[in-house]
């Protein structure tokens, strides 16, 4: 059945994004993973009635993933959890209407998933990849160093990233207005070079020969549209690929620099309370993995300082 035909999770959909303000991103990882069950349940019990799911197929649906096909690889235990949360936030949802009395998935546990580090590159590497894009010559150059500086020296998620606007930027205080997770707003400083960066793309989007071009947003494509989540992620994963100082990381992707940006903060003794306003994270366990990867920082700082380090 087309995601469009199925009304239940259309509403949903309506609910993800204009009450809990969820990224269009997230929103679609919601409502695939509801239209995958459905999918399922269709084949498996031939049952289409949202309201009459038990939790047995909703186990059933849970065990199959973890089946590798000749369609499919096994899920792992990280996009499973993921899987079952976008299920129980649609039946939290439908208890809060009073379509259903008990949520099919209440009582079944998402699998146990070992939480991996973040990974982020050292201060050194970080400023052997920003010059390494200084000498911009084409339009995706010059594209890919701003979005690599806002990356890291703000600590913005992608998608904050690809849907920025100029009238979140305030050059008077140097600050940039950001609208988090849920629309969680928080404003973070920037340094006069930043500044200088975005006035500089500003004069640059004049002198391009586009008929017309996005106005608003901060970021352009080269053919004057505003970006995307992919057109982002190739940019900054070929960087990352093409400098051999982070050739070697095995992920490349635009969140390595967010990790970078609250781990080197950390590592220079910034407050975790502060590092989690400027994240936008909304519980501070969130914010306290990034702790982990200051060990390596504290135990040079106690051989070198301790009498018995």
């Amino acid at each position: 059945m087309p995601l469009s035909a199925d009304n239940t999770i259309a509403d949903f959909a309506r609910y993800l994004q204009f009450e809990k303000r969820y990224s269009a991103h997230t929103n679609r990882a919601y409502t695939d993973d509801l239209a995958a069950f459905k999918e399922y349940i269709l084949k498996e019990y031939e049952h289409s009635d949202w309201f009459s799911v038990t939790g047995f197929m909703v186990r059933s649906w849970l065990s199959s993933l973890r089946e590798k096909t000749a369609d499919k690889p096994a899920l792992n235990a990280r996009s499973m959890a993921r899987k079952l949360s976008s299920l129980r936030s649609f039946y939290k949802y439908q208890l809060k209407k009073g379509k259903i009395r008990v949520s099919p998935v209440a009582g079944i546990s998402a699998p146990k998933t070992s939480r991996s580090l973040p990974v982020y590159i050292e201060e050194k590497q970080a400023a052997v990849v920003a010059s390494s894009v200084t000498k911009s010559e084409t339009w995706e150059e010059l594209t890919c160093g701003l979005a690599l500086a806002l990356l890291y020296e703000t600590g913005m998620r992608l998608n904050e990233l690809v849907t920025m606007t100029g009238k979140q930027v305030d050059a008077y205080t140097k600050t940039i207005r950001l609208f988090g997770k849920g629309g969680k707003e928080r404003i973070i400083p920037i340094s006069p070079s930043l500044l200088a960066q975005l006035n500089h793309y500003e004069e640059q989007k004049k002198k391009q020969d586009w008929d017309a071009y996005n106005r608003e947003a901060i970021l352009l494509t080269s053919r004057g549209k505003q970006v995307y989540h992919k057109y982002i992620y190739r940019l900054i994963n070929s960087l990352l690929a093409e400098v051999e100082a982070t050739r070697h990381l095995k992920k490349k992707s635009p969140h390595i620099l967010r990790h970078s940006f609250a781990t080197h903060l950390l590592n220079a003794g910034a407050e975790l309370n502060a590092v989690k306003e400027l994240l936008g994270h909304s519980s501070l366990a969130a914010t306290q993995v990034y702790t982990h990867n200051s060990i390596g920082k504290l135990r040079d700082v106690h051989r070198k300082a301790h009498p018995r380090g």
